[in-house]
């Protein structure tokens, strides 16, 4: 497998190159591109994750179902597809834009920024659907009630970009009634 890239972006949301991903996180980790996905299954309950402790940014953090980076030219679809495949083993799933202008800045404790132009994608996948987490990536994943996801935000084992997803996402209603934007919204340097 190759070196991993990630798409750099300027304010206007335009790719202006590309950066291996491992050396592109630290102390003034440029702006790029990512997403944040939430899993939702038919009967309305959010899978929500606890990342790996070996991860090099915010280890053991809980947040919403997978995140990942678009690679250069790559679709924001196909990126969240790999990701899912990859992280959760989730083969198939139907995708829906839900937040496509969200973007957000987050240091972690040893320092290390995240700052990302981060549309956030809902999954939605049959009810009792089978999740075996990568265990690079993933610590635990477990099937939550909206409502216990809502309490999450109150505590400090949860990611800030988490914290952030669902004050905008908590008016738009339960996950299954959060508005499909399409495309609108999304940045220029991804397309759907």
């Amino acid at each position: 497998m190759g070196v991993e890239e990630i798409v750099l972006l300027n304010a206007d949301d335009e790719a202006v190159g590309t950066a291996p991903k491992s050396a592109s996180h630290h102390r003034d980790t440029p702006y790029h591109l990512a997403f944040s996905c939430y899993v939702t299954d038919t009967e309305g309950r959010v899978l929500i994750t606890q990342r790996a402790l070996g991860k090099r940014t915010f280890p053991g953090v809980w947040t919403g179902s997978c995140c990942g980076h678009p690679g250069p030219g790559e679709k924001l679809r196909d990126a969240v597809l790999r990701r899912l495949r990859d992280e959760l083993d989730i083969q198939d799933a139907t995708l829906t834009p839900v937040l496509p202008r969200f973007h957000y800045r987050a240091v972690a404790e040893d320092g290390t920024v995240e700052h990302e132009r981060c549309p956030v994608v809902r999954a939605v996948v049959p009810a009792g659907s089978a999740v075996h987490p990568n265990p690079e990536e993933v610590e635990r994943a477990e099937w939550w009630t909206w409502e216990r996801c809502l309490e999450l935000t109150g505590k400090p084992e949860s990611s800030p970009w988490y914290r952030l997803q669902i004050a905008e996402l908590a008016p738009l209603g339960t996950p299954l009634d959060w508005p499909d934007t399409g495309r609108l919204g999304l940045p220029p340097a991804l397309g759907w």
